[in-house]
């Protein structure tokens, strides 16, 4: 059962957001935009103001040589911990913000041997850097970070992601 926590910070189009994003929906997003994501069975757990949990299940798609999870499917779901946050705070904004990553960080510290979910609790910077950087006029840059833990609790990597924010300028 998909989560979506909180939300009572959220405006309406965040709040129906939310609800598409958890819910079958997001399989029809992920055809249409991230078919490896599709493949891959990205999953996003639960949303809020304040955090985003995604996960990926370890599979033979999923796994490397080693008998773990590859590197590159932990870095989807990762990213989309941290997209998700910033995807929200976007929505239903009066002006047009455009997001996009500037920098990563990874570390791998385990091998993954089952289903990874990745924490993400910096979803407020996403939500301070969308209104710095229309108050400013000037982009934004949040840096995220964000937790894969096998549902043992076993942490397998950290990352952070930096996102840059910036208001379109609309003609």
């Amino acid at each position: 059962m998909v989560k979506i926590l909180g939300s009572s910070k959220l405006n309406t189009a965040q709040r129906k957001l939310a609800s598409q994003i958890t819910s079958w929906k997001f399989k029809l997003f992920l055809l249409s935009k991230l078919p490896m994501g599709l493949l891959a069975g990205l999953k996003i757990e639960s949303i809020d103001e304040s955090s985003t949990v995604t996960s990926v299940p370890y599979n033979w798609l999923t796994k490397n040589p080693f008998q773990s999870m590859y590197f590159a499917v932990q870095s989807m779901a990762a990213e989309l911990s941290t997209a998700a946050s910033c995807l929200l705070a976007v929505q239903g904004q009066d002006v047009s913000v455009a997001y996009i990553i500037v920098d990563h960080e990874a570390k791998f510290l385990k091998k993954a041997t089952s289903r990874v979910y990745f924490t993400c609790a910096d979803s407020n910077i996403a939500f301070e850097a969308v209104e710095a950087a229309k108050a400013t006029g000037d982009s934004q840059q949040a840096t995220f970070m964000t937790v894969g833990k096998m549902g043992d609790g076993t942490v397998v990597s950290e990352y952070k992601f930096t996102w840059s924010f910036k208001v379109r300028n609309v003609l």
